[in-house]
């Protein structure tokens, strides 16, 4: 698989991951541009994309129970 094809496929789940969150937070996204959406939910989506995968992130790290304080 070549670079510009990776890129491409994580470009894909990261808009999928995106579609995701603003859908469960009832914020509507088209395919493409969506500036007509406030800078709040925007950045509320950016934040719970943030935060979802730092849980992922945790709970899947090894040898230390997913904390990652210890």
């Amino acid at each position: 698989m070549t670079t510009t094809s990776n890129s491409r496929q994580l470009k894909q789940k990261l808009s999928g991951f995106k579609n995701e969150v603003a859908s469960s937070m009832n914020i509507n996204l088209q395919q493409g541009y969506n500036g007509d959406i406030s800078a709040r939910d925007a950045g509320r989506i950016g934040g719970q994309m943030v935060k979802r995968m730092i849980e992922y992130a945790e709970s899947n790290m090894n040898g230390n129970g997913g904390n990652m304080m210890k």
